[in-house]
């Protein structure tokens, strides 16, 4: 690294800066570092305004029960963009580690943009929601991409093609103005040329004897965790449940799902509950259920561990299996021993209605379910993580997202999660069936295809059959390596073309 340049007046007029440093006889002398410190303030600011932006609709949750925890909005709402902001900080400062003033700077930019956006969503317990690569992630010809690269291949291309326009305003020469945009359109042309081929004409052939019913109650979240409301919680789910749906059919579906945290009580703990679910089952169906469950207290302990799970029960109100959440939410299901000690003494509680919140599973398990095949279960969050839904083993079918954005409203939050989720099965070829409380309850195909779903805020049910999954993707073959790969060239390139300074035209 010796013969990296670090600073020339003529790099990059947007990283001109006027900071300086005196030596001991008081002269003006420009430090080194200066360009760095310039690149990651701007990018500190640029990452703070993306996620004020992407993430305000946070502020709700805070609102739900706002007596208790409005004073706090500000730290969810700009104290967390401020955070997540050091990312891109970092991202800008590598870029412009292997800068040059030519049209190269655009493979440096993408390259310090998604080493950070990786790191944001693994440090930390990681959090890479709205990560830049869901730019090409909507489109349903530009989504198929990830099938082969994933969300942080996404996020190279992403950030490449989309500052390639920049040369037009700096190029000395015809050719050297045109020449990245004409790439990059044609890359982008490329993407969507493979996702047509890549899409079928017809539907996704579905799996032989498998029925759903997705039921989404639209309930409140300040009535949800109310126990008061038990009773009446129970009864809107069964009369839901057993109604006909919209397609007016009402044959006995083969498996009902309800949504994360369906109930303000421990299932597996009322006995009256669980016969009241088997009188609305019909003979070999079975409910999937969101539902806080606790193991046994051991020796000395005056309550147990609490899980947040999914339960599967049979016609008879037996619980089959459950699947626990590997993936907790930071200050949402847990918040660190000391942190909670402080909140108590303070007066305060955590969001969750649980003592010292919930505890995570030791490791990811497929569910299996009778009458399904193999199932990989998220719940709520842990859709977001790209390449960390599959448990080691064998390969399941179908991924099952259930989910309770309620706490967010009708805001831009139940939106992004579900595109988030969405992209899961085309990174995986699988399909994905998805219960949420307040919406999106959706079936996706393994192409990213919605099979059936309802709309936010509306209460109902979806009948509908179960896509066949899709061999397995080169994503899922090569994930790591193909990023890891891209990266390496990409820095070897850079490395070699900043201690040259060749000119890329």
């Amino acid at each position: 690294m010796s013969g990296i340049r670090f600073w020339d007046p003529s790099d990059a007029p947007l990283f001109k800066q006027r900071v300086v440093d005196r030596d001991p006889k008081g002269r003006t002398t420009r430090s080194r570092w200066a360009p760095f410190k310039s690149a990651a303030l701007l990018g500190w600011f640029w990452g703070f305004g993306y996620f004020v932006a992407g993430l305000w609709w946070l502020g709700a949750a805070f609102l739900v029960e706002a007596d208790q925890f409005a004073w706090a909005m500000p730290f969810g709402v700009l104290g967390l963009p401020a955070l997540l902001a050091f990312f891109p900080a970092f991202g800008f400062a590598l870029a412009r580690l292997f800068w040059l003033p030519d049209a190269w700077r655009i493979l440096a930019f993408a390259f310090g943009l998604t080493v950070s956006e990786w790191l944001r969503g693994h440090l930390f317990t990681g959090f890479p929601w709205n990560n830049l690569g869901l730019a090409l992630g909507q489109n349903l010809w530009l989504m198929q991409t990830a099938s082969l690269v994933g969300l942080y291949g996404l996020t190279f291309l992403s950030l490449a093609i989309g500052a390639a326009p920049a040369v037009l305003l700096t190029g000395k020469t015809m050719r050297a103005r045109w020449t990245a945009p004409g790439i990059a359109a044609g890359l982008l042309v490329g993407l969507a040329a493979f996702g047509v081929w890549r899409v079928p004409s017809e539907a996704s052939p579905i799996v032989d004897n498998v029925r759903l019913r997705i039921m989404q109650p639209n309930l409140p979240q300040d009535a949800k965790f109310n126990p008061r409301n038990r009773d009446a919680i129970m009864r809107r789910y069964l009369t839901l449940s057993a109604r006909p749906g919209r397609d007016g059919i009402t044959a006995t579906p083969t498996h009902i799902i309800w949504p994360e945290s369906a109930f303000p009580f421990l299932l597996h703990r009322d006995a009256g509950s669980l016969a009241q679910i088997a009188t609305l089952l019909g003979p070999g169906s079975v409910l999937i259920t969101g539902a806080a469950r606790m193991d046994a207290p051991l020796p000395g302990e005056a309550v147990g561990k609490f899980y947040n799970a999914i339960q599967v029960i049979d016609e008879k109100g037996t619980i089959l299996g459950a699947y626990d959440k590997v993936h907790l939410v930071p200050f949402g299901e847990y918040v660190p021993k000391f942190l909670d000690t402080l909140i108590r003494a303070a007066g305060l509680r955590q969001f969750v209605h649980i003592p010292g919140g919930f505890e995570p599973s030791e490791k990811r398990t497929t569910l299996s379910i009778p009458g399904l095949p193999p199932v990989a279960a998220t719940i709520c969050y842990e859709a977001i993580f790209p390449g960390e839904i599959l448990a080691e083993g064998p390969r399941p079918d179908l991924i099952l997202n259930v989910t309770n954005d309620a706490w967010f409203g009708q805001t831009p939050g139940p939106y992004q999660h579900f595109a988030q989720a969405r992209l899961r099965a085309i990174e995986e070829g699988l399909p994905l069936v998805r219960a949420a409380n307040t919406g999106i309850s959706a079936v996706i195909d393994p192409f990213g295809r919605s099979v059936d779903a309802l709309p936010l805020a509306v209460e109902g049910v979806i009948d509908t059959s179960l896509p066949v999954a899709e061999p397995v993707t080169l994503y899922r073959k090569w994930s790591r390596f193909s990023l890891t790969a891209t990266l390496a060239i990409c820095l070897i390139i850079l490395i070699a073309r900043r201690r040259r300074q060749i000119p890329l035209l």
